[in-house]
């Protein structure tokens, strides 16, 4: 590990943590979240989903593993910044190629550890997520605040990570051709997808439906991707068009666009669910989940009514809307992953209900 440079954490509420810093140094400046998993930091740190954000990590050792090229979830890392409790610069797993400070310092991306993770979660909880600035440690604190304060999220998010043209992942076991809207698509969610039959074509968030269509899919899935949902109001018009044309499957923010579409409205979180251990139930069946997920946005399950959506999935800790499904139009969402990584495999099964849509044999949650 390089030189370690003294760096401190300033979150908007105006609490002050001093560090270590790591990886990039320059200062950065964007929205707080904490990661609950415990296990998973690459993946995290490479999904799309991810963009502009700053990851606490709770659990207390992150880097022991190091990364491994075949474990990416996206080309390059999409994180702002990092926040840990103590990072190991020496790996031991056998599967890895570069320690995790070598990566996010080749990314242009800075992290600061021995801060106390715990407190500041407690602080998150309880006040929600905040605008933070990784700086150092002689910065003054008049000219952080300033900085803090007068940043904006940025409203292009899902923009910045879609693919720019269309691209395929096939499979030798082809069943089905499904086209995936690129909000900020994961690789694992491609993979999912080629392991149940199909094969898949990429296309940009603001690909047309006529162009979709014409690509003439059994199915199109809204992969998951960054940022506040109603600020894609052209995605949503398109998907709007796909309605009852043929079988549509939202995950993550794909579920809150597909809800938009149908008329439901979306909101800002407190702290939004953002890790591998949230329980999600399944109200036609009666059971029970543990979901990975990564949102600051959820669907008001209220809006649902007069949609034509009805409530599929709830979460357990909060009572948010997790899930909702139409099986007139053959369309259901997912607020969570269920192509896991990191995370639980346990909604793996969704993928099935999707090739039965496609297969026209049974609706979804029939």
């Amino acid at each position: 590990m390089a030189e370690e440079l003294k760096r401190k954490l300033i979150l908007e509420n105006g609490s002050v943590h001093m560090g270590m810093g790591f990886g990039a140094r320059r200062d950065a400046i964007c929205e707080l979240v904490f990661f609950t998993g415990m296990v998973g930091y690459q993946e995290v740190i490479s999904d799309p989903g991810c963009t502009g954000q700053m990851l606490l990590m709770t659990y207390p050792l992150i880097g022991n593993y190091g990364m491994t090229d075949e474990d990416y979830e996206a080309r390059l890392p999409a994180v702002e910044a990092m926040v840990m409790r103590e990072y190991n610069a020496q790996p031991s797993n056998f599967r890895y190629t570069k320690a995790l400070g070598e990566i996010l310092e080749e990314n242009n991306i800075p992290a600061i550890q021995g801060v106390d993770t715990r407190q500041i979660c407690r602080m998150l909880r309880n006040e929600g997520s905040q605008r933070a600035m990784i700086c150092d440690a002689d910065t003054p604190m008049a000219e952080a605040m300033e900085k803090i304060r007068a940043y904006e999220p940025p409203a292009d998010a899902i923009a910045r990570v879609s693919c720019k043209k269309k691209w395929y992942a096939r499979t030798s076991n082809q069943r089905f051709n499904v086209v995936a809207i690129d909000c900020g698509i994961k690789l694992s969610a491609i993979r999912k997808l080629n392991e149940f039959a199909c094969n898949v074509t990429v296309v940009p968030y603001d690909t047309p439906a006529e162009t979709i269509l014409g690509f003439q899919p059994d199915g199109v899935f809204v992969s998951s991707g960054p940022g506040n949902p109603a600020q894609a109001p052209g995605l949503i018009a398109e998907m709007r068009k796909l309605r009852g044309k043929l079988p549509l499957f939202g995950s993550c923010l794909g579920h809150q666009i597909l809800s938009l579409a149908c008329g439901a409205k979306s909101y800002k979180m407190k702290c939004g669910h953002h890790g591998g251990n949230h329980p999600v139930k399944d109200l036609d069946t009666g059971k029970v989940a543990m979901t990975s997920q990564s949102h600051g946005y959820a669907i008001e399950t209220a809006s649902l009514e007069g949609t034509g959506l009805s409530l599929t999935h709830v979460n357990l800790l909060d009572n948010t809307c997790e899930g909702a499904a139409c099986l007139k139009d053959r369309l259901f969402t997912a607020q969570y992953r269920p192509e896991g990584a990191p995370g639980p495999h346990d909604s793996a099964c969704l993928f099935s209900r999707f090739v039965s849509m496609m297969e026209k044999e049974v609706p979804p949650y029939a």
